[in-house]
């Protein structure tokens, strides 16, 4: 396997390339440890934080943004969004607010208020 990726874990956005097999993946063009453990994670298992908006019942016209308060497997990112959206919750709603304990093993959070 051999791909090319951009360090998303600080603002040098390193470009980096990782080459080998799941088993002895070798990470270069990064500049800190942090890019080749960032490489490592994307080749074999990539996730990330889900950001969408739920429905509040109890208010007309009214969404309050959510997500995900740990990553998700990159590839239940579908699902996740599908099952956000038939989730309603009642105003009042504040930040940190838990509108679903589990998604794919990460608690959901409302990320503004709703009065």
């Amino acid at each position: 396997m051999k791909k090319e990726l951009t360090c998303i874990i600080c603002p040098r956005g390193c470009a980096l390339q990782v080459t080998g097999e799941k088993g002895s993946l070798e990470v270069t063009g990064n500049t800190c440890p942090k890019g080749r453990e960032y490489a490592i994670r994307e080749c074999t298992a990539p996730v990330r934080t889900v950001t969408s908006c739920v429905r509040v019942a109890n208010r007309e016209d009214t969404m309050v943004s959510v997500k995900t308060l740990n990553p998700i497997p990159k590839g239940k990112m579908m699902e996740a969004a599908q099952m956000l959206h038939g989730i309603r919750v009642f105003a009042p709603v504040k930040i940190g607010d838990v509108i679903v304990d589990s998604l794919f093993g990460s608690p959901v959070v409302a990320t503004r208020d709703v009065e």
